[in-house]
């Protein structure tokens, strides 16, 4: 592949010293020809500002200074940004081995592609990678049916257009689910298309992790979230088609009479799916876009 499009990465940390190297390193490490990396330290009291200044040959721009919170300093970092293709990672999350250069390829590959979702991974404290789960076909509808689940920040990856677009900018009256906010934003223009390859991964903590120690606030953020989205009349009509499904499911098996599972399939594969997914294929050694059913 000789085609690199630019790659713009943002980092957030606040006195996140302890895991914030292996989150560096594994973004200059990638060894991406085209990679511009910002830095965006909120004022940190720890050894954090050292290990930036460490690797800060490798670093495009850092600061490091007061600011609002993680949302604000990626709000910093992408208004210094210029890649055509953007993401943030947090500061004690951290890539897959050679992931910008998977990104590169489909970007490249596919131009209807705008916005991707890798497989969900997670590390532990020690840097194992403990969890890998196969990547959901996530739709507009599942967020709105509430049935979003999380997609995986650390793997998400989108185009500078899509942003734009989109407004350019992440909403900060949320303070913890700004990023769900962004991927409503983004459902109204484009669909999401999920891969299976190694993007990013999450690290599971058991102290002092945001999504942690506020999983009920973030939770109430996104029903906020998803309760204020404008519905075309024609998403209103399929959503509520597939409530009345699910419902008439429910009741049949309560009544332990048969189930209406090949329908909920047939009314996903029609609605839902819309060949969003995205395979290696072996024999031509290339990423495809999947069409089966």
């Amino acid at each position: 592949m000789t085609n690199y499009p630019k790659i713009s990465i943002v980092t957030p940390n606040s006195n996140g010293a302890e895991y914030l190297e292996d989150t560096i390193k594994s973004v200059v490490e990638q060894k991406y020809p085209n990679l511009e990396y910002i830095v965006i330290d909120g004022g940190s009291k720890d050894e954090s500002v050292d290990i930036i200044k460490k690797y800060q040959n490798q670093i495009t721009y850092w600061t490091s200074e007061p600011d609002d919170g993680m949302y604000h300093a990626i709000q910093k970092g992408f208004a210094r940004s210029t890649g055509e293709i953007m993401a943030w990672i947090n500061s004690d999350d951290m890539y897959h081995k050679k992931a910008f250069y998977t990104i590169a390829e489909i970007f490249g590959s596919f131009e209807q592609v705008k916005w991707l979702v890798g497989a969900t991974t997670a590390y532990d404290t020690l840097g194992r990678t403990v969890l890998v789960r196969p990547s959901r076909l996530f739709t507009k509808y599942d967020f709105y049916n509430r049935d979003f689940r999380f997609i995986q920040q650390e793997s998400t990856f989108w185009r500078r257009s899509l942003w734009q677009v989109a407004g350019s900018s992440l909403d900060l009256s949320h303070k913890y689910a700004a990023d769900l906010a962004l991927w409503v934003k983004f459902f109204h223009y484009e669909k999401l298309y999920v891969i299976d390859a190694l993007i990013g991964g999450f690290r599971w903590r058991l102290k002092n992790q945001l999504s942690l120690d506020h999983r009920e606030e973030y939770l109430k953020e996104t029903d906020a979230i998803l309760s204020s989205v404008f519905l075309k009349e024609e998403d209103k009509s399929i959503l509520l088609r597939y409530k009345t499904l699910l419902l008439i499911d429910k009741c049949l098996n309560k009544l332990n009479l048969f189930n209406l599972d090949w329908m909920i399939r047939f009314y996903r594969r029609k609605y839902f799916n819309e060949n969003s997914k995205i395979v290696f294929d072996r024999n031509l050694m290339k990423f495809i876009i999947y069409e089966g059913k």
